[in-house]
């Protein structure tokens, strides 16, 4: 929005042509979105609070987690409202990918209101039914991997790039969408499963949407593509803006939701998260680092898949309890112990994802 009008006032002062980069507009994007999420974050805390919409806690969790019971939730709305202004205000509206972007995150982010509102306004501890839940997922996941694929401009759009190996490439063809399906709805679902410690997920993700918009500037750069030797896609670099804003918005919202949280992002948040992650990981072909850098999320997702398939196969359970971090916790670490050397263990994996650029 402000770049058209930063156009247009460039012909009366071309001062305003600094606009056009993109570096200035992901600076702004971040600080933007962090301003915004400062600002509105108390108001809407309070609000959450005056309607009753807190944390329902677990019985047989953690007894440390006893104490959150009440804490106000659906606080990723705040992490919405402020990535959709910022990257409203700054980014291309004329950008294909912006749009499919932004609107996944919203989409998912609707699926997760409803959840949310299921469980905590209308006091129904079941919340959105699976299978609505998966089915809607389903929908806007399949969507985007449908217009992605009818508007590919260039074959390197659908071919699957392995790091480390710049000759490496695989035509995907139609299995392009398969895969785009599976990440953006996989992803959606790993960082809510992540979500269940003060701070756990909105920091990996800050970390992970940092390192995919440095991805998106160079993918979207042919002299910066063509020097590392990843694919050059066209326009992808804008998606740095959005990126950006997913920073701004993350570390505003967890001034409030570090330990101990005031406010929990919930499936409103986390969903529309993952689910971003996940586009732009896919537009810009980097779908295996993103496997990589997001590891926390993976890892998470794989101790639910083998606690409950151990317990369907054998009657038994293989961890205390499954997402791992309550695994931890059940062993006696403190919570901040263990959100602390998660955070830990993702710095490393971003910065291994990062250094996938150079080693090919």
């Amino acid at each position: 929005m402000l770049l058209l009008l930063s156009d247009y006032m460039s012909q009366y002062y071309s001062g305003f042509n600094v606009f056009q980069y993109l570096t200035l507009r992901a600076i702004l994007g971040v600080m933007t979105a962090l301003g915004i999420a400062l600002i509105i974050g108390p108001t809407m805390i309070r609000h959450l609070s005056f309607r009753q919409i807190g944390q329902v806690v677990r019985q047989d969790g953690p007894e440390s987690h006893f104490s959150k019971k009440g804490t106000p939730t659906m606080g990723g709305a705040l992490i919405l409202v402020a990535i959709a202004v910022s990257t409203l205000l700054w980014a291309d509206l004329t950008n294909r990918y912006v749009w499919v972007v932004l609107i996944i995150t919203l989409a998912f982010g609707l699926i997760g209101f409803v959840d949310d509102y299921i469980k905590l306004v209308r006091q129904d501890p079941r919340g959105l039914l699976s299978r609505y839940k998966y089915f809607w997922q389903s929908v806007f996941g399949a969507g985007a991997a449908i217009f992605l694929f009818m508007t590919v401009t260039v074959p390197a759009e659908t071919q699957l790039i392995v790091p480390f190996f710049k000759e490496i490439v695989i035509p995907l063809g139609g299995w392009y969408m398969l895969l785009t399906y599976l990440v953006i709805v996989g992803s959606s679902n790993a960082v809510n499963l992540t979500d269940g410690l003060d701070g756990l997920a909105i920091m990996p993700t800050v970390m992970v949407a940092a390192a995919l918009g440095l991805f998106s500037y160079v993918a979207g750069h042919f002299e910066f593509a063509s020097y590392l030797q990843i694919p050059f896609i066209p326009s992808a670099g804008e998606l740095v803006v959005f990126c950006a804003a997913m920073v701004g918005a993350g570390l505003g919202f967890l001034w409030f939701n570090t330990y101990p949280a005031q406010v929990f992002m919930g499936d409103v948040g986390a969903l529309a998260l993952g689910a971003a992650l996940g586009t732009v990981a896919v537009i810009t072909r980097h779908e295996i680092v993103f496997f990589i850098m997001g590891g926390i999320f993976v890892l998470e997702t794989v101790s639910v898949i083998l606690q409950v398939a151990s317990f369907k196969l054998t009657g038994r359970r293989i961890f205390r309890m499954a997402p791992i971090h309550h695994h931890f916790e059940l062993k006696g670490w403190p919570e901040p112990r263990v959100i602390v050397r998660f955070w830990i263990i993702t710095v490393m994996l971003v910065l291994f994802g990062l250094a996938t650029l150079k080693l090919r």
